[in-house]
């Protein structure tokens, strides 16, 4: 697995992640095989959120594993505060509040990174800050970043927080490639060339920010999985071709595609079996050509100027 220097800190992350929202489906030994064979094949970086099962996916996770401090130094842990019944919530009250459950529910002392889950349309950037500083200053948390955040957003907060915003989790997939169709369409009439983000990709280049691609396999906002999908014949019978080519599974060339953009993406696995992952580890050993990165772009049904 190859490793990721995160830039402002000290980490040296694995190219690809495993999300933990779905862990509490698992039994306690289905979560630690999972886990073993996730690190096994080189991920040492785990992603957390204190919604995904209510809190439940933190607690199970710590809980079945039997976290000790040998064993939470063998892991980078990363969680998500902000989103709450009905609302978001960036106070300082409440990012302090969510900090404390997610390190009781984790077993751990600190947190190697912690994200903003979402915007929040009410953020008060210096409570924000505040916030930070405390956590920083404790111990309990060590690098901060955001989840779906725009430039503007994240220069709001910079305006106030001290600490370098590290990661931005966003949606991207070889069928959610907004991130760059804008960019390839630049100053065109046509759909692809809105720019819905506010070239969020470039400024995250541009300001050393790792951009975690979330859902890597799903179309559209979770309506399934692109991969098998008759919905996407071209797509798949591209895929499928490398895929048997390179001797690796069509999960594999699905992230290969996310990994061999020069961003140096960090994508964040959603499932929660471990064969799989074992299969999608293999990713991090092909480096796709720029004819077979865009050979599967085109065949998602995109097109170029």
């Amino acid at each position: 697995m190859k490793m990721i220097p995160v830039a402002h800190t000290d980490l040296n992350v694995s190219e690809i992640a495993l999300g933990c929202m779905r862990i509490n489906e698992l039994t306690n030994p289905q979560i630690v095989h999972l886990v073993q064979t996730a690190m096994e094949g080189g991920i040492n970086f785990f992603d957390h959120a204190d919604i995904y099962g209510g809190g439940d996916c933190e607690t199970k996770f710590a809980e079945a594993l039997g976290m000790t401090p040998r064993l939470r130094e063998t892991m980078l842990l990363q969680s998500k505060c902000g989103i709450r019944k009905g609302m978001f919530d960036f106070s300082k009250e409440h990012i302090l509040n969510a900090v404390d459950g997610i390190l009781k529910r984790l077993q751990t002392d600190y947190l190697d990174a912690l994200l903003l889950h979402r915007p929040d349309a009410l953020v008060e950037p210096e409570e924000v800050a505040e916030a930070f500083t405390l956590l920083h200053d404790s111990g309990k948390v060590r690098h901060f970043g955001v989840s779906n955040q725009n430039p503007m957003q994240i220069e709001l907060l910079k305006k106030f927080v001290i600490q370098p915003i590290v990661f931005n989790q966003l949606q991207f997939s070889i069928t959610n490639s907004g991130m760059v169709d804008a960019g390839i369409n630049v100053n065109m009439e046509i759909d692809a060339s809105i720019d819905r983000d506010g070239s969020i990709l470039d400024y995250c280049r541009l300001h050393d920010i790792t951009i975690q691609p979330w859902s890597p396999f799903q179309y559209g906002f979770f309506e399934g999985v692109f991969l098998d999908n008759d919905k996407f014949p071209e797509l798949n019978r591209v895929i499928n071709r490398l895929a048997e080519a390179k001797g690796v599974a069509n999960t594999a060339i699905a992230i290969a595609w996310i990994l061999r953009h020069p961003a140096r993406m960090q994508p964040i696995l959603g499932t929660t079996n471990a064969e799989r992952v074992k299969a999608i580890c293999k990713a991090s050993d092909i480096t796709l050509s720029r004819q077979e990165w865009y050979e599967i772009y085109l065949a998602a049904g995109n097109t170029l100027p």
